[in-house]
């Protein structure tokens, strides 16, 4: 018997199959064909090999570092800056600027106090509330002879530092809290306020009118006492 042998031309005839040519013989070539293949594919093997790359290579030294630190340290602090200061003056209290620490009374709108302009919108006895030394507020007292009083009275009670309102009905200031009560001057007449309200110079400037607020560090005229503020 003849020897069969796989020719060259074997991919063809199994191809043949494809196409609707079959036969015994075929098939036997086709499997003969086959087996080596799958011999082949498991025996494949890929083999990866990784290089290693330096330490040295892969973190950036100490001076680069800093450098970045820097960089970025720079870039949050300007807009943050930028930022802090419109907010910083919106709490900080406008004042004259004077050597005397003065500041220059406001309104409820935030308009310099004009001491002449004042008097004309309000009358005798009148006691309206301003912005005076630190932000605080601060009553700007109309005497009876139609003239601004020579000093204003802190308006923050000093019991728990509520916001004493003017009674003028009862003529003294009651404090919606705990019920402490001052006369018009601002001395303490009822507790549980310990001390009588805090007071500050009123005074109006010569060129400009306005009227300032300069703190007081003299004697208590209503006591008699060292101011306990000063």
């Amino acid at each position: 018997m003849a020897s069969t042998a796989l020719s060259p031309s074997a991919p063809s005839q199994l191809c043949s199959s494809k196409s609707g040519i079959f036969s015994p013989t075929h098939a036997a070539f086709a499997k003969t064909a086959r087996t080596p293949k799958v011999i082949n594919h498991r025996s494949m093997r890929i083999t990866c090999q990784a290089s290693s790359v330096p330490a040295d290579d892969r973190v950036p030294d100490m001076g680069k570092r800093q450098l970045m630190n820097l960089l970025l340290l720079g870039a949050i602090s300007l807009p943050t800056g930028f930022m802090l200061v419109p907010y910083t003056a919106f709490f900080v209290p406008p004042g004259t600027g004077g050597a005397g620490g003065g500041t220059v009374a406001k309104d409820a709108v935030g308009n310099d106090v004009i001491a002449a302009q004042w008097l004309k919108t309000h009358g005798p006895g009148d006691r309206t509330l301003t912005q005076g030394l630190k932000g605080d507020p601060t009553y700007l007292v109309v005497e009876k002879d139609r003239t601004l009083a020579t000093y204003g009275i802190n308006a923050v009670c000093t019991h728990l530092g509520c916001v004493v309102p003017w009674n003028a009905a009862e003529n003294k200031f009651i404090c919606p809290c705990h019920g402490s009560q001052y006369n018009d001057q601002g001395r303490v007449v009822r507790g549980p306020a310990p001390l009588s309200l805090a007071l500050a110079h009123a005074d109006v400037e010569v060129d400009t009118g306005k009227v300032v607020f300069v703190p007081w560090v003299e004697t208590d005229f209503r006591t008699g006492d060292a101011p306990w503020w000063a």
